[in-house]
């Protein structure tokens, strides 16, 4: 891993334009031959949007973190409690592509799991996504199912259901 200081700073509504102009650059440089043009223009105002973002924020119990390194914000997570205490729900993890394959994400991964200190986490990721799939199995992930979400306007999401288990690094004794 590259030898950085990457930091999670925690998100409000005040933050709301940073992260939509973040998810523009990323789902740009990240999702071109994942999913059409069309696809990443639909989902960008659908969930990107100041008044979704805010909606996320304020009544979902979405909880954003900027990802700084070195003090300059290089992307964002969003992850959500579910119902069992300690079981999350990783939403959105997102770095600007330039950044990316240094060791920041790893970094910004075990930030989160020092702050939240999970049992579990799921996420879904694109089938085509390769590169986060990747990402995530070499963080300790596994595939728990397939499944494919209508997101409306003629368009799906294809995704792996993954999770990263109770087992191994949820001891957290490896992360101080």
């Amino acid at each position: 891993m590259s030898n950085t200081s990457v930091q999670l700073v925690k998100a409000n509504t005040n933050n709301i334009p940073l992260i939509s102009e973040l998810a523009n650059i990323v789902w740009h440089q990240h999702y071109k031959g994942v999913v059409s043009d069309e696809q990443i223009t639909y989902m960008l105002g659908k969930m990107y949007t100041h008044e979704s973002l805010k909606k996320q924020m304020t009544e979902e119990a979405h909880d954003f973190y900027l990802i700084n390194l070195n003090e300059k914000t290089i992307g964002f997570i969003s992850v959500h409690e579910e119902n069992t205490k300690g079981h999350y729900y990783l939403q959105k993890y997102y770095l600007l592509q330039d950044l990316a394959a240094k060791g920041n994400g790893t970094l910004a991964f075990f930030e989160l799991l020092k702050l939240l200190k999970p049992k579990y986490i799921k996420l879904t990721v694109n089938r085509q996504n390769f590169k986060s799939i990747n990402f995530y199995f070499k963080n300790g992930f596994k595939i728990e199912s397939v499944a494919d979400f209508d997101i409306g306007n003629g368009f799906f999401m294809n995704d792996f259901v993954m999770s990263w288990p109770l087992d191994g690094l949820g001891d957290h004794s490896k992360l101080k």
